[in-house]
């Protein structure tokens, strides 16, 4: 019985840990360029800065039509890490070269990211590609969202 009873207070107390754990999040963007040769910028973007979405958010409805009046400058971060990154195309076309000095230098990053205790949750990524000779433009865009727990100390308070 007294086994029994150890059992289910180890189990309990597993289950209240995790159940109740607050994380944070962290995302990094990569853009890279898939403009043809090699004229396009291609970066890795780490915010330094946080935001509180509900500084910028409205809330719309039949009754009340008036769109969303955020300062774009109040939202805009002036302080972020932009990594280089190397563009998938040059004169020559596509350069598998640098396709693999990106893949390092990112690799590179989420290690780091892992050393601090950031678990890579969700990647996310998307394409706006060229549409011939009269637009060259594209874009190949990651989102790598990370996220670590909190501590008991650190948990915020949530707001609604």
């Amino acid at each position: 019985m007294k086994i029994k009873h150890i059992i289910f207070v180890f189990m309990y107390s597993i289950g209240i840990s995790t159940w109740g754990q607050s994380f944070d999040y962290k995302t990094i963007t990569t853009v890279e360029s898939i403009v043809p040769n090699g004229l396009g910028r291609s970066r890795m973007i780490d915010p330094l800065e946080s935001r509180d979405y509900k500084e910028f958010t409205a809330t719309r409805s039949a009754e009340d039509d008036e769109r969303n009046k955020s300062d774009r400058g109040e939202i805009r971060i002036k302080n972020f890490e932009e990594t280089k990154l190397l563009n998938f195309f040059n004169l020559g076309g596509i350069r598998f070269q640098n396709i693999a000095a990106n893949d390092a230098v990112i690799t590179s990053k989420l290690n780091n990211l892992a050393d601090q205790g950031w678990e890579l949750a969700f990647v996310n990524s998307g394409v706006e590609s060229s549409n011939g000779d009269e637009d060259p433009n594209g874009i190949f865009i990651t989102r790598y969202i990370f996220k670590r727990p909190v501590s008991s100390s650190e948990i915020r308070v949530k707001t609604n």
